[in-house]
């Protein structure tokens, strides 16, 4: 298994770029999604994307606790790793997406969102 990225969710592109290129990332891309928001990648100097910052238009602020969005994990064998090592009291969204869409170069591979329940 190999972590890809974490995704966050921010209300200030520039200020929140500023904010890891100063602990030092440097941004990869800015992929908009149609007119909803905007996925800013970045990554550590010689590592792939970790951060996916997403910007959603129209929203000013976050509610403690709603500014996380997911992390995108890769797998061999996604059936037989989410049936056997899914947390207790979690569900699958059973989205998935491949990782060539997700910006990895293996579109063999995919990722699954797992979320847990509270």
């Amino acid at each position: 298994m190999e972590l890809i990225h974490t995704c966050y969710r921010i209300t200030e592109i520039e200020r929140s770029v500023a904010f890891y290129t100063a602990l030092g990332f440097e941004e990869r891309r800015r992929l908009p999604i149609r007119e909803e928001a905007i996925n800013v990648f970045m990554g550590l100097p010689g590592a792939g994307d970790q951060l996916e910052l997403t910007y959603n238009h129209g929203v000013g602020s976050y509610e403690l606790g709603t500014g996380y969005g997911h992390i995108a994990l890769t797998v061999d064998d996604i059936t037989g790793r989410s049936s056997s090592s899914r947390p207790r009291g979690s569900s699958r969204s059973g989205r998935r997406t491949s990782c060539a869409k997700a910006g990895r170069s293996s579109a063999s591979s995919a990722t699954r969102t797992v979320t847990g329940s509270s």
